[in-house]
């Protein structure tokens, strides 16, 4: 590796390998290509690998670089923000500049995730927009014995509402689906659906809290609960909304898995742990970012200026049935 050196971003924790070019126009297709296995092995061990300083003009390279790794890339169908898709790639969550994006991992309201996250900064924030990235074994650890035990025991109920104009639609989530193919999805996967009076669709589904990573054998935290739940939205969004219909007509709401609700102390204990795992670096134009997708949470800080993230997913990791939430 004579024209790339290897570090580690968070030497402390040994989190994130970072694997800098020296010379200019080094192409990351073929370099990876020559170092797959020395960039699978770290990605386990440091949970993410950053490539910096290579030759990446624009988002075909990007999409040639996943392909590297040999698993094909995977589309957002039940997504639960609103994306574009730009070739066989994504934008990052279409969020406000001002809006922070709580860590978490990709697809954690669900029973099956994407193994990887792959990013790409194609224009860098002149001010913030870091994705910070936090261990979720770590996290894990850091949330008090007593939280992890009910959420274990319970797993996690996620309502979610689609009607247009307010959060995503049911098209939206359900990406090329009519009514039929949606409801043989839900079916599929065990999630419980109806279609109300207004042509709105509510669904239902009680997955894990927690899972173990397939390679390292290490219990991570792998739920969206701190996300999905009403108390994540600001205090005068939330009022608004709560003015406007009932709780169980929010366009998303996170309960335990026997439906009763969660605690606003386990909550807070939960964002904490996050908060104090939390790692954070200046994305750079042209960075490509390699992240496990259990083993790491991810998020995103507020900015000014222009900001282009893309992002690919790969492969596929399932849970435990969705057999929580009975006492």
């Amino acid at each position: 590796m004579d024209d790339v050196k290897e570090s580690c971003l968070f030497p402390e924790r040994d989190r994130v390998a970072l694997y800098e070019a020296t010379t200019p126009g080094v192409d990351p297709v073929a370099w990876a290509q020559e170092h797959a296995d020395r960039l699978n092995e770290r990605l386990t061990s440091a949970g993410a690998c950053l490539l910096r300083g290579f030759d990446v003009p624009d988002a075909s390279v990007f999409s040639r670089f996943v392909r590297v790794f040999g698993e094909e890339m995977a589309e957002y169908t039940y997504r639960s923000t609103p994306r574009s898709k730009v070739g066989d790639v994504y934008t990052s969550t279409e969020y406000p500049a001002t809006e922070i994006i709580p860590l978490h991992n990709e697809m954690s309201y669900t029973t099956s995730w994407p193994q990887r996250i792959w990013f790409y900064s194609a224009v860098a924030a002149p001010v913030g927009g870091e994705t910070p990235l936090a261990d979720s074994h770590a996290v894990y650890q850091r949330i008090p014995a007593d939280v992890r035990e009910r959420f274990e025991r319970y797993g996690v109920r996620y309502v979610r509402n689609y009607r247009p104009g307010l959060g995503v639609s049911w098209k939206e989530t359900f990406t090329g689906m009519d009514r039929a193919g949606v409801e043989r999805f839900c079916d599929e996967r065990g999630i419980a659906y109806e279609w109300l009076d207004d042509g709105m669709l509510r669904t239902s589904e009680t997955c894990q809290a927690v899972t173990e990573h397939p390679v390292t054998g290490k219990t991570v935290w792998m739920n969206q609960a701190h996300l999905f739940h009403v108390s994540n939205l600001n205090q005068a969004t939330r009022e608004a909304l709560l003015e406007l219909m009932a709780e169980e007509d929010l366009p998303r709401n996170a309960y335990l898995g026997d439906g009763s609700r969660i605690e606003e102390a386990d909550l807070k204990a939960i964002r904490d742990a996050y908060d104090a795992e939390a790692l954070a670096f200046p994305w750079q134009e042209g960075d490509l970012l390699m992240v496990d997708n259990l083993a790491m949470a991810h998020g995103r800080n507020r900015f000014e200026g222009p900001r282009e993230l893309l992002v690919a997913m790969t492969g596929s990791v399932g849970g435990r049935p969705a057999s929580w939430g009975r006492k």
